[in-house]
């Protein structure tokens, strides 16, 4: 860990024809913004589908690396694949595809200060945030999140934002209990932390541009995120394994193992 020091993961995949500007324009708001801190951008081609890994490497910046593996295995894989080679005593992640501006990241930042939080979410539903949402994906983040708090009893209005910053303490507690690889990684994490006494977890505005073109949610991922979350709800509430002393039935990929030495 490198005091002073935030890790920015930036998942990637099949964005061959937009990485090289993306990863520019994170660097560029960050070296503007982040006047406190230092930073690394971690870029993970999550499967080598395309060109994304070579334009991603065109980027000429000492803040930013670029990493990856040939088979594509999903959102949470490559998060966490990210943060296991991160060395920020802060670790965030923010989607590709600027959806999401970059600059959000110093607006939860500011807010991991002013509380002292453990993990700060970015939420499209905080009062201050400035939102384009398609009314169909409106109606489903709503329902969907009032489902979660019911099963977990996370105080969020919001869980799914492609953005969030936790203290590396928090991550190198969960990461290594982690399963699920795509579609409910992020409430995996956020409630195997609430259960282990992380209780400091707060809200903060973002600013999102939603692509009409992209943005469309299927039926298909709807189902699959619904039933990876009651998967996660089924191992934390009644096989009790992301409990301690359960580190033997823990199914730790080496490449996401904090224990393993990484080159």
């Amino acid at each position: 860990m490198k005091k002073g020091l935030i890790s920015i993961i930036v998942p990637a995949y099949k964005q061959a024809k937009t990485i090289k500007k993306d990863l520019e324009n994170i660097d560029r708001v960050l070296a503007e913004g982040l006047h406190d801190f230092r930073y690394e951008i971690i870029c993970v081609v999550d499967g080598m589908t395309d060109n994304t890994f070579e334009e991603a490497k065109k980027v000429k910046s000492s803040n930013v690396k670029v990493v990856g593996y040939h088979q594509n295995h999903g959102k949470g894989y490559a998060v966490r694949y990210g943060m296991v080679r991160s060395e920020g005593e802060l670790v965030s992640f923010l989607d590709a595809g600027m959806e999401i501006s970059p600059a959000s990241v110093m607006m939860l930042m500011a807010h991991m200060q002013w509380y002292n939080a453990d993990i700060v979410v970015g939420s499209k539903r905080h009062p201050a945030s400035r939102v384009n949402y398609p009314l169909l994906r409106h109606i489903f983040s709503v329902g969907y999140h009032s489902v979660v708090k019911i099963l977990f009893g996370l105080p969020l209005t919001d869980t799914q934002s492609g953005i969030k910053v936790f203290k590396r303490k928090v991550m190198e507690k969960v990461l290594p209990r982690m399963r699920v690889q795509k579609y409910a990684m992020d409430i995996e994490m956020l409630a195997v932390a609430k259960h282990l006494g992380f209780e400091r977890i707060y809200e903060a505005p973002i600013e999102v541009t939603f692509d009409r073109r992209t943005s469309q949610i299927s039926w298909k991922v709807i189902l699959k995120m619904i039933w990876d979350t009651l998967i996660v709800f089924y191992r934390l509430k009644i096989l009790g394994y992301y409990n301690n002393g359960n580190e033997a039935r823990w199914k730790l990929d080496p490449q996401l193992d904090f224990r393993m030495k990484l080159d």
